[in-house]
């Protein structure tokens, strides 16, 4: 009901285009993040009004595909017989964002008009919307694609983090920051990027590494996100700060540090310290643990510890298949699976600490009775 009063709204005006009920347009990168403001713009997309336009008045260019169209994959389309899902389109340009082989096989079929949905963000965002929306669905972008994608956001977006422009082109963060240095080695960068959050960070951490692992020692049972907002570094980084004081490490891994630097905090660094890496004994084996941790009756009979059974046995189940996993995997899920198992990584990494945390300092603990 509601869309077709706005279509009617839409023939009478002599308007084409989405009326969105938010108050003005938060461009990409706003405060709330720039993941946060890409998902958002298309979840708008997604619910805003549909209408049909003339072909021949949209404007196909700056597309993230280095080759082109995929003129087997536009054949498929137009014989498919289905309605075909409307195309996003920047509306003052006119330029599809996502779609053009939408485009090309509705002329296939003798179409002269298609429905769309269009976008009100700054042009200057067209090519960042089209590139994050290419590597989520429809036909994904190719390796190059995603290569080039990120190359021209180092030049638009330098202070965006790397895990951030892996976000929008769906490479691996580690090849985004060799990327990155490959292009810029003598260029100035800033001095703080952008997160996947919205927050601006240092990119040399290692005064806020010092600093979380200050507050480590004076506070103890603190957790990663206290110490992360007064250190101003993420939460992660704080937990391998953590670790690596428990390994008698220093905190700051030596290759950031300046050599001088460098050389003086391992000067006054006990023996002892430095020893400690050293004899560290070797990761244990997760299947013993798991097993024995599966025999506890205290787990066994109680929902949380089932579930979190359940959840580790899935995950060894999956990292013992994982090369069938692999092979079976749609080629099109492989960026996300990836995307998501880095995420739910860094979240247990997360969680991994905070129970250490609570076991030092018996936080969370139930206490002991009275009688």
């Amino acid at each position: 009901m509601i869309e077709e009063l706005l279509r009617q709204y839409v023939s009478r005006s002599g308007r084409q285009g989405v009326y969105v009920t938010e108050p003005h347009y938060r461009g990409l990168g706003a405060s709330s993040g720039p993941v946060s403001s890409l998902s958002k713009q298309q979840e708008l997309l997604r619910n805003s009004a549909v209408c049909s336009v003339p072909i021949d008045s949209l404007v196909i260019t700056d597309s993230p595909r280095l080759q082109g169209e995929d003129s087997e994959h536009i054949q498929l389309m137009a014989e498919t017989g289905e309605d075909l899902p409307p195309i996003w389109v920047h509306q003052p340009s006119r330029k599809v964002i996502d779609g053009v082989h939408r485009v090309r096989a509705a002329v296939v079929r003798g179409k002269a008009d298609i429905d769309v949905r269009f976008f009100h963000g700054s042009e200057a965002d067209v090519f960042l919307l089209a590139v994050f929306a290419n590597t989520k669905h429809g036909l994904p972008l190719s390796q190059e694609d995603r290569v080039a994608a990120a190359r021209r956001v180092f030049t638009t977006h330098p202070e965006w983090s790397d895990r951030m422009v892996a976000s929008l082109t769906g490479l691996s963060p580690r090849r985004v920051a060799t990327m990155r240095g490959q292009l810029m080695p003598g260029a100035p960068q800033p001095t703080r990027r952008i997160g996947r959050d919205g927050r601006s960070r240092p990119v040399d951490s290692a005064q806020g590494r010092q600093r979380a692992a200050e507050l480590i020692r004076e506070n103890p049972a603190a957790s990663l996100r206290q110490i992360a907002r007064a250190a101003g570094i993420s939460p992660a980084t704080v937990a391998d700060v953590r670790n690596r004081l428990d390994r008698g490490d220093l905190p700051v891994p030596q290759g950031a540090l300046p050599e001088k630097v460098r050389e003086h905090i391992l000067a006054g660094a006990s023996a002892e310290s430095r020893s400690l890496e050293k004899d560290r004994a070797a990761d244990p084996d997760l299947s013993s643990i798991f097993d024995r941790l599966r025999r506890d009756p205290s787990l066994r009979f109680s929902d949380t510890g089932r579930t979190l059974l359940r959840m580790f046995d899935s995950v060894r189940v999956a990292l013992r298949e994982q090369e069938e996993v692999l092979r079976s995997l749609p080629p099109h899920c492989r960026t996300i699976m990836a995307e998501l198992s880095c995420g739910y990584a860094q979240a247990l990494q997360t969680f991994g600490e905070e129970l250490k945390v609570a076991q030092q300092t018996g936080a969370g603990l139930p206490r002991a009775s009275a009688g």
